[in-house]
């Protein structure tokens, strides 16, 4: 019991101690800002497959069901960070940039017969970013104008899940969440005549709500080392009861005196509906080969906009500002034999790549599609009693392009740690 509330302490601190992650991604300051994968480190190695993956010293929050598959003898802690170089490219223009990020924090252990229970922390979406850009105003005197478009902020949750096998091959789960977090954007609109008003827009929003996810797994056994899992999940969509505000100030450069006007959309923020289906073949306990599919319901979800017409003003409500995306993942897992105590042979070797449709709509335009890549190892970190802890580490390649638009070439090393510790063990002294 110590050691279990030790970890739950652990979590806790982790949730306090820890930032936002970070990103400087332009393309964060649209929507709820960059959605992460919400992986964790063995399935960042497969590039975020894991809807069929059931294993007993692995958290796999990706699906619900797949806790009823921890080993009832174990507590298992998983903890993961990130480091990434992100070159962005537009009209021949280049710059890099630099991130190290937070990913998760996740924990899990067989709490009754048949039925797995994890909790954890684990980033939502991010936001963050910092650019410019100037022009000249036609052939007044010369006058040129900046926008200065910032933002930062973004949502983190945690979670409480569990997993029941409800009778052998079929299992079911679902993930409960406390989602929280907030993002701050402006543009500021300033001109280099002093005698011309600066414009400043500025857009706040605030989350403390609750995420709901379930899932289920399907193991079709074909010998005693090979099987085919299939799983699902389903997201709830709903409105977060969040207020999401815009405030536009005019500001005369001469005498700093300012006029300020509010807007308030009430219940203005809301998730999509998520469904997701895939399979994993497990071959000679050596093989595990996979796809996902996922389908996010953003083009039924509107998003507050500020706009002018008839010269008045607005901040309201705008349908079809997103579409719907579409993740396509295949992945891959060997290891010679996972059980054994030579190194060399005990090693987990993923691949995996990933397509994922725009969902964002920019200017009219289609956002940016994404085209990622990962390669990643198992390395079991073993001593006298412990043989299944494993460090996870992956290397991977993400390209976000669209017509017209900015380019981001992202390359991320990810880290992930997994205490495996035989907590629940009873010893026989004779």
């Amino acid at each position: 019991m110590k050691k279990l509330l030790t970890a739950v302490t652990l979590v806790a601190f982790t949730t306090l101690a820890v930032a936002q992650s970070g990103t400087n991604s332009p393309y964060s300051q649209y929507g709820l800002g960059a959605l992460t994968d919400q992986s964790t480190g063995f399935s960042k190695g497969m590039d975020g497959l894991g809807l069929g993956y059931r294993a007993g010293n692995q958290v796999n929050y990706l699906n619900p069901a797949s806790y009823s598959a921890i080993d009832s003898l174990t507590f298992i802690f998983d903890v993961g960070m990130s480091g990434q170089l992100t070159n962005f490219a537009e009209n021949g223009k280049r710059i890099n940039a630099k991130n190290a990020n937070f990913e998760y924090a996740v924990a899990g252990f067989r709490a009754f017969k048949h039925l797995g229970v994890s909790f954890g922390l684990l980033p939502f979406s991010n936001v963050g970013y910092s650019y410019s850009n100037t022009n000249e105003v036609g052939d007044i005197n010369s006058t040129t104008y900046t926008n200065t478009y910032t933002g930062d902020g973004g949502f983190h949750q945690v979670f409480l899940g569990m997993g029941w096998r409800v009778f052998k091959g079929f299992s079911i789960g679902v993930n409960g969440s406390y989602l929280w977090g907030s993002y701050n954007r402006s543009i500021v609109n300033s001109y280099s005549d002093a005698y011309v008003n600066t414009l400043s827009k500025y857009y706040t929003a605030s989350i403390n709500n609750y995420k709901l996810d379930a899932g289920a797994q399907i193991t079709i056994p074909f010998s005693k080392t090979s099987n085919l899992t299939l799983g699902f999940t389903y997201g709830l969509g709903h409105k977060l009861g969040a207020d999401p505000e815009c405030k536009v100030i005019s500001t005369n450069s001469q005498t700093s005196v300012s006029d300020t006007a509010r807007y308030v959309v009430k219940d203005g923020l809301e998730l999509p509906t998520v469904f997701s289906g895939g399979m994993l073949l497990t071959l000679n306990n050596q093989l595990k080969v996979g796809a996902d599919y996922q389908l996010q319901k953003w083009a039924e979800v509107p998003f507050p906009e500020y706009g002018v017409s008839s010269n008045k003003p607005s901040y309201t409500l705008k349908e079809n500002y997103f579409k719907d995306k579409h993740r396509v993942t295949v992945g891959a897992e060997y290891s010679k034999n996972p059980n054994s105590r030579k190194f060399l042979e005990s090693l987990r070797f993923r691949l995996g790549a990933s397509y994922s449709t725009p969902y964002l709509q920019i200017n009219g335009n289609d956002g940016p599609k994404e085209i990622s890549v990962s390669a990643g190892l198992g390395v079991p970190l073993r001593n006298v009693w412990n043989t299944r802890s494993v460090l996870n580490i992956s290397g991977q390649w993400v390209r976000m392009d669209a017509a017209n638009l900015l380019k981001e070439n992202t390359f991320r090393i990810n880290v992930g740690i997994t205490f495996n510790e035989t907590w629940f063990m009873k010893f026989k002294v004779n």
